[in-house]
């Protein structure tokens, strides 16, 4: 290993305050640091060298080290992704197998994943959160959902990639056709217990077999592959958790009794996160820390986490009667709960193929059963509700400031100029810990590919008499906020108007329904697409998602979607983002969070009844608003939501902003005034 000279100098400056750490060491631990997200506040991973403050010097210098090295250490790989193709290919061939399935994951089955596990980007160039690929020895084929139609062919060699829509059955339909006597291979740490089950069904349908890899190909492949994570785990106070750990943990032990096994095996880092009170940064935008952990039913908890992580922490994760192992050890912790013949719960949606075959090869009894952790996570404590309405009132000032911004400096910056600002404002928030996803900062065209992600390339100028859509979030140590707003820069179209008020009055639609306990996501994400449809339009993504407090912007298992049958529980918060895209024109999106509550009890009310509570507040563009395709409710719930607004963050904005404010979230009724005179002079 080359050692360069700036780590051997900041080597010599640690031994001189105590540190021993070799130049090698030190140029291992930089370099790990270098790949891993960036930590906000900037100085947080300092706690990995020395848990006191670095004197000033010392830390900006290790600061440029980790700088340069993460602009230097893995850069692009100079080879072809055809070549790339070829190569995985022949491995294949080698190996013994006609092909191979590769999901966008890792081993814990989140939808953030380290820069290591990034497998399909470096195969494909395709940087959506979401694909499975599938390579045969006569066809590759790359299988995307609806947020990634547009952006899949503008990543991928479409010569060497057939595109298809995902869904497991459209995935596997296409193994039944495919996969007539071929063999197919797969990495049994990347795909789930239930996802291996249905492709082996379609596999053998076809009359081929599936086999699990020991080793995944393509890290033979990816020289370059980045090494693991390193970052800073810290441990939550009850006041931003609203619970101990140990009353957590004495929760799920319960759910253990219930299940009448001896224990449980977790892989999910955000079931582990919000177990144990724990935040890392081993992954962007989520705060997680990626760790194994075993939970029996007497409450104790194995923690496979690297110690290292820990430095800051370390004793106040053991108070919680925690054992710490390092990650590599959960093989051999499997093992010995096959070997003393223990009954182990794993989720089926969730755990991995390894850790099903790891337990049944070592002895134990397999209970395939729910992680009680998702369900208890999603429900939201009083004091973590209150947090993030706290979170999301002050994220909606810094929102508002950048909308006041966009107006007045539309003419003359760019999408990328956009989220800089955006992210300058929010840093100004005390407890603002980084960006919740990447933001989608998208002018005219580029707005209607849902994901769309701005590069150097694609940057535009915002275009005039067009839409500009800005969907954004922050993580705050209170709470995660997600929203979106489409504004007009310059005039807009009558289109452009109409849709978007067909998209609002979706949005309405969902924010204000009532519906009895019990009511799935399924049931309700047609009230936000009716207007549309009558119209003879629709958008090609979920209406609304389920949104963590301090951990994943998208959670689970709650979504307001066509194919959701999991009920909306009172303390989920949900996004509510109907959205309208035209292809080579412009896009719309409108989303709040929401909170569920129950609805107070009516005089004749035969049935407990929910409702949602709106936790965003910044204005929505009353330019783009066709106002006679408003009904006097719609219009009286606009009305009533800017008042919000303006109560909510008038108070914490200047007198500049606070008159912007005023004229952005003025009563609609104006405008209908207004527009009933004009009419009738005319």
């Amino acid at each position: 290993m080359k050692i360069p000279s700036y780590i051997s100098s900041l080597s010599s400056s640690l031994r001189v305050i105590g540190i021993e750490i070799s130049e090698r060491e030190l140029t291992k631990i930089l370099t790990r640091i270098a790949i891993s997200p960036r930590t906000y506040p900037t100085h947080a991973w300092h706690k990995l060298i020395f848990t006191s403050k670095l004197p000033n010097i010392l830390a900006d210098n290790l600061d440029y080290a980790v700088e340069t090295l993460r602009q230097n250490t893995y850069e692009v790989e100079l080879q072809s992704n055809a070549s790339r193709l070829a190569s995985l290919r022949s491995a294949l061939e080698k190996i013994g197998v006609n092909g191979f399935i590769l999901p966008r994951a890792d081993e814990h089955m989140g939808e953030s994943i380290p820069s290591s596990a990034e497998r399909v980007s470096w195969l494909t160039g395709f940087t959506g959160s979401a694909a499975v690929l599938l390579v045969l020895s006569d066809v590759a084929v790359i299988f995307v959902d609806g947020r990634y139609t547009t952006q899949v062919v503008q990543q991928v060699d479409i010569d060497l990639w057939t595109v298809e829509n995902f869904s497991l059955k459209n995935l596997t339909n296409y193994l039944r056709k495919h996969l007539a006597g071929r063999s197919l291979g797969f990495d049994p740490k990347l795909h789930s217990i239930n996802t291996i089950h249905q492709l082996t069904i379609a596999v053998h349908d076809a009359g081929g077999i599936i086999l699990s890899l020991e080793i995944n190909p393509i890290d033979e492949l990816w020289i370059n592959q980045p090494p693991t994570s390193l970052s800073p785990v810290e441990l939550l106070p009850v006041k931003l958790t609203g619970m101990e750990t140990t009353v957590k943990q004495k929760l799920v032990a319960s759910k253990l009794e219930h299940y009448k096994v001896d224990a449980m095996v977790l892989n999910q880092s955000e079931s582990i996160a919000w177990l144990l009170n724990l935040r890392g940064a081993d992954v962007a935008y989520t705060p997680l820390p990626l760790a194994y952990a075993i939970i029996n039913r007497t409450a104790q908890v194995a923690l496979f986490l690297e110690k290292s992580k820990c430095r800051g922490c370390l004793q106040n994760i053991l108070d919680n009667k925690i054992s710490l192992y390092p990650f590599e050890d959960i093989g051999s912790a499997i093992d010995t709960l096959g070997a003393n013949n223990k009954t182990v719960a794993i989720d089926p949606n969730f755990s991995t193929e390894w850790m099903r075959r790891r337990l049944e090869n070592a002895g134990a009894v397999i209970f395939l059963a729910s992680d009680p952790c998702i369900m208890l996570k999603a429900c939201k404590n009083a004091i973590e509700l209150a947090n993030t309405r706290n979170a999301h009132i002050h994220d909606g000032v810094a929102v508002t400031r950048f909308l006041k911004w966009v107006e007045d400096n539309a003419n003359n910056t760019t999408e990328l100029d956009a989220i800089e600002v955006l992210e300058a404002f929010r840093s100004e928030i005390s407890n603002w810990r980084g960006p919740s996803f990447p933001p989608i900062s998208a002018s005219g065209s580029n707005a209607a590919i849902v994901h769309y992600q701005v590069t150097s390339k694609t940057n535009r100028q915002l275009d005039n008499d067009n839409l500009y859509l800005i969907d954004s979030g922050g993580q705050f140590s209170d709470g995660t906020t997600d929203i979106t707003r489409t504004v007009a820069i310059g005039t807009p179209n009558q289109e452009m108007k109409e849709r978007f008020t067909l998209v609002l009055k979706g949005h309405i639609a969902i924010a204000s329904a009532r519906f009895p306990v019990g009511t799935n996501g399924g049931q309700l994400d047609a009230l936000a697409r009716q207007f549309l449809w009558k119209a003879g339009l629709d958008f090609d993504h979920a209406t609304g998602h389920g949104v963590g407090v301090f951990l994943g912007v998208h959670e689970g298992p709650q979504r307001i979607a066509i194919s959701n049958n999991v009920s909306i529980e009172a303390g989920m918060i949900l996004s509510n983002e109907p959205g309208y895209y035209k292809p080579g024109a412009y896009g719309i999106r409108i989303e709040n969070l929401m909170i569920t509550v129950p609805v107070p009890l009516q005089n004749d009310q035969i049935t407990d009844m929910l409702g949602f509570e709106i936790i965003t507040f910044a204005p929505i563009d009353r330019r783009l608003i066709e106002i006679s395709l408003m009904t006097k409710e719609e219009i009286s719930w606009f009305d009533s939501y800017h008042a919000k607004v303006r109560e909510k963050i008038l108070p914490n904005l200047d007198s500049n902003h606070q008159h912007w404010l005023k004229l952005a979230t003025a009563p609609l009724i104006v405008s209908i005034i207004a527009w009933f005179f004009i009419g009738f002079s005319n």
